[in-house]
């Protein structure tokens, strides 16, 4: 059996993965890395998680990169999350440390292609992946293949302009802005049920919104349209501009499914021109957290017949 090298790196998250050439995830390697290391302390992870999985034999590897890739020439373009990225040449690198071949993938569109070759999406044509957590990331996949525009990057709809005011859609949209609406809605009606559930906390307050919106808070079902109706008028664009047959959701505000989601399909039409009636439909991802580790081991398998020289 062939085995494949799946690796995620975040802001500071650091995850990498044993899988089959189905993409099943058999073996998992996980770390905590110190912001104060940089980019450095990072690479120092992957070349333990590759020394970890040497028992497997891994014949290629695939990397879902947190920032704007530069997938022709296999380089970090930068990371706004961490230092110790910019310009650096992660696929050349890493094939001479492995002596295997590597792909890059920025996470978003890493996460499109798990979704949609193997996840929500499987079997359709043009599928749309937007993750909604820490930040606001998008990926077009079409025909099984991650679409690209020129670099550094493509899709980003969470640094698409949510108004005049210089505001964008991820400060609108993503988890710490429904984090952010809750603590100020907390602030004003400290005996609500969500005042309650979150009390303490400053920050990831927004996986309590589903609790509060069932035990019939009705300001958590106001945070909710709001926040709603806001990712509704962001995935307009996303119609008007790439028009996919569906929209999957991942990210941690997709832990709240259907709840999240059937209010952003009451709101998109209102967004969009009739002509481009009927709308896709948005719906939340089915691989949860492993949606970039599965992504980077589908990419590892298209990089099993590259030549570690090839640029």
């Amino acid at each position: 059996m062939n085995h494949y090298l799946g690796i995620e790196i975040g802001g500071t998250k650091f995850q990498a993965v044993i899988g089959d050439s189905g993409a099943k995830i058999i073996d998992r390697y996980r770390a905590i890395v110190d912001k104060e290391l940089g980019g450095e302390g990072i690479r120092k992870e992957i070349l333990k998680a590759i020394k970890y999985f040497d028992r497997y034999k891994p014949i290629s590897i695939g990397l879902g990169f947190g920032g704007p890739v530069d997938f022709e020439n296999g380089k970090i373009c930068t990371s706004h999350h961490i230092a110790g990225w910019n310009n650096f040449p992660l696929v050349p690198w890493l094939e001479k440390e492995s002596g295997l071949p590597v792909k890059v993938e920025n996470d978003a569109n890493t996460g499109a292609l798990a979704e949609a070759v193997i996840g929500r999406g499987k079997g359709i044509e043009r599928v749309f992946f937007i993750t909604l957590g820490s930040g606001m990331g998008g990926g077009m996949v079409v025909g099984g293949q991650i679409y690209h525009g020129e670099k550094p990057g493509e899709a980003e709809i969470g640094m698409a302009i949510f108004d005049r005011d210089g505001r964008t859609m991820e400060s609108e949209c993503c988890g710490w802005s429904v984090d952010r609406k809750i603590r100020k809605f907390t602030e004003s009606d400290p005996d609500s049920v969500l005042a309650k559930l979150t009390e303490g906390m400053n920050g990831g307050e927004a996986k309590f919104l589903s609790e509060a919106i069932r035990k019939g808070d009705l300001g958590a079902v106001s945070i909710l349209d709001q926040t709603a109706d806001n990712i509704a008028f962001a995935l307009s664009y996303v119609v008007l501009l790439f028009h996919p047959k569906i929209i999957v959701i991942g990210g941690g505000l997709s832990l709240m499914k259907e709840t999240l989601t059937s209010r952003i399909n009451i709101f998109l039409p209102k967004y969009v021109v009739k002509d481009f009636h009927p709308l896709p439909e948005v719906t939340t991802a089915n691989l949860g957290e492993d949606v970039i580790c599965v992504g980077a081991l589908l990419l590892a398998k298209s990089a099993e017949n590259k030549s570690k020289f090839e640029k």
